[in-house]
């Protein structure tokens, strides 16, 4: 674990588009043309405000950014959540900071009247650490797409029960 304060924030600004790139591009596990999906995520928070369908949690370390989530409600849906994006920067991987930022990422959705959170990762062998980790914060592989990205790469489905 980690001998520094960390401290969560919700709000998104301008600089967080390009701390987000930083974080994603870090962790070697997403393809090129999702890291400009990413960023407009961000984009439509700071842009929109509280009117976006897009919610943030930012982890902060000693004042730097190195996580986050993303995180919405599911339209149609009464207290279904989509959590879009987790990531930590690989320089602060394996500190305890995932664990930390999905427990309160879990905390504000209940608050937004959330009752199941629903996140979808690959297939690939090295997603493998990403699925452990849902399994080790209470998520339940529930369903699974072959070949759903690309031939090979499966598209896994977990459910969290808040």
């Amino acid at each position: 674990m980690m001998n520094t304060r960390l401290t969560f924030r919700s709000e998104a600004t301008p600089a967080d588009i390009e701390t987000v790139r930083e974080i994603i591009v870090s962790t070697g596990f997403f393809y090129d043309f999702e890291i400009p999906v990413a960023l407009e995520l961000v984009e439509d928070r700071v842009e929109r405000g509280v009117q976006s369908d897009y919610h943030f949690l930012f982890a902060e370390l000693d004042g730097k950014t190195v996580s986050y989530t993303c995180f919405g409600s599911i339209d149609g849906t009464e207290g279904s959540f989509d959590l879009y994006w987790i990531a930590t920067h690989n320089d602060y991987r394996g500190r305890g900071i995932g664990n930390l930022i999905i427990e309160e990422t879990h905390r504000i959705i209940r608050e937004m009247g959330g009752r199941i959170v629903i996140a979808e990762t690959s297939s690939l062998e090295k997603y493998t650490p990403t699925r452990h980790f849902y399994d080790r914060v209470g998520y339940s592989n529930v369903a699974h797409i072959d070949d759903f990205y690309k031939e090979g790469d499966g598209k896994v489905f977990f459910v969290k029960k808040l």
